[in-house]
Order: C-alpha cells, then structure tokens, then sequence
C-alpha cells in the first residue's frame, strides 16, 4: 500500500458527541496548509486514521503547492481537511489506469483525494461538502481542463464515508482486495471515481444497453418504452454491481 493512500473518515460515531448546529460557524474559514500547521495535522490525522503516516508527508502536505491541502478553520482551530493531488495519468498504479477509457492521450491528470477529515463534534454540518466542493470547482477551471476524473480509495467497511461520495456522484469503479495494511491485519478496499471535464471510463454492459435504447428511441420506438428501458438500466445497474463486489468481499473475508 501506498502510504499516501488516506482511508477517509468514519463518521459512525458516538451518539454522544454533539454536533455544533451550521448557525454557529459564522466565523468558519477555508486556507491552505503551511508549514506552521503540522503538529495540528499531525494530531487530528492520527485522532481521524488509522494508518500511522510518516513525518514526511505532513511535511509534504503542509509544505508542497503540488497538494491541494484546505483546510477548514473555526475560531482559529482546523476542524477540517482535504489534502488532494493532480497526478499524471500514465503514472498511476496497475489497478487505477483503467479509470478512463483508452482512447483518452495518457498524458492527461487525474485528480487524486488523499485525505477528507472533520472533527467529531463538527461533523454532519456540511463542511466535509464544502472542502469537496471547493476541490472539484479548483479541478474544472479552464486551467485544469486536462484533468479528467477525481479518484480515491476507501475502506469497504467504512459505509458512511461510501455513502458520502456517493452521494456525490462519485461511482463505484474498483474493488481492492487486501488493498490496506491496518495493524499488520489486510482489508479490503473500493475505487470510487467522479468524472470530470468530459472524462468517461470504458463502456460497460450499462452504457452497451443504454446505446440500444437510444437506437430504437431513433427507429421511432415509443418515447415511454424508451424512458422506461433507460430508467430501469440506470436505477438496477448500480445497485448489481454494489452487490457483486459486497459479496465478493465478504467472500474473500471468509476465506482469509
């Protein structure tokens, strides 16, 4: 595993923490990480993950303009992050240069989240969405057009942080089997990938069946035969394959 592989934060957490109400963040600030900030990162990382990352990469992530490192700021305290990066597409692992389909010049950026933590008390007040919002807005400029997709890895057991992006629009691309090294113990992982600046992946059976729905929409089939094949594909083709790579992990659990 990489080490600059973040697991993102797990908001199942005690009903006994209490959240601050939106109302009462009026002074919250969004700035960019400097150097000053790494013991602070330091601490709220290893309260947030699991994984013990070196003292390099907080020195990298607070120190480095190559990562896009926001954080939130409430009463002068960072109470949020985000720590992304632009990475070349030709230069990513075995299992992510499949995020785009292959007509798409190898020379194209992809945008990668390590990282996207808020501190218990603050959670479930939209600052996660806020830090998310401000990276895809950054990653589709005019600037940025190059960059074609927005990735990142997740634990498969971290249903809350799988229902966030997916929330998003982010959609399920991978799955990892023994993806993370936690403890000496492997878990699992999922790709999730959010498409950006006219990125698309490969066709899948999905796109195939929906390509034939348009043809015969064309061949002036009924339009309300037509909508209700596409519907159909779009709303039972997510929850298949969920329920494949589900049953896949927990297959492989069992077996381990």
């Amino acid at each position: 595993m990489n080490l600059s592989d973040s697991i993102h934060t797990n908001n199942n957490h005690s009903n006994t923490s209490k959240a601050v109400p939106i109302c009462g963040l009026n002074n919250l600030q969004l700035r960019f990480l400097c150097p000053s900030d790494l013991k602070e990162v330091q601490a709220l990382c290893q309260d947030w993950f699991p994984i013990d990352y070196p003292l390099s990469w907080y020195k990298d992530i607070t120190s480095e303009p190559s990562f896009y490192s926001l954080a939130a700021i409430y009463n002068g305290v960072i109470i949020g992050l985000i720590v992304a990066e632009i990475r070349q597409y030709n230069s990513l692992n075995k299992e992510d240069r499949d995020i785009l389909a292959a007509s798409f010049d190898k020379h194209i950026e992809v945008g990668y989240i390590l990282s996207l933590g808020v501190s218990e008390n603050y959670r479930r007040n939209g600052i996660a969405s806020l830090l998310l919002e401000n990276l895809i807005s950054h990653l589709t400029t005019a600037e940025n057009s190059s960059c074609k997709a927005i990735f990142l890895h997740v634990l498969t057991s971290n249903a809350p942080a799988i229902h966030f992006y997916e929330k998003r629009r982010f959609r399920l691309h991978s799955f990892l089997p023994y993806y993370y090294s936690i403890k000496g113990r492997s878990k699992d992982g999922f790709g999730y990938v959010l498409y950006i600046n006219g990125g698309h992946p490969a066709w899948s059976l999905c796109d195939y069946v929906k390509h034939w729905c348009e043809s015969l929409y064309r061949m002036n089939v009924s339009s309300w035969l037509y909508k209700r094949l596409t519907g159909a594909v779009h709303w039972v083709w997510p929850g298949m394959r969920r329920v494949v790579v589900e049953n896949s992990s927990a297959l492989l659990s069992h077996y381990s």
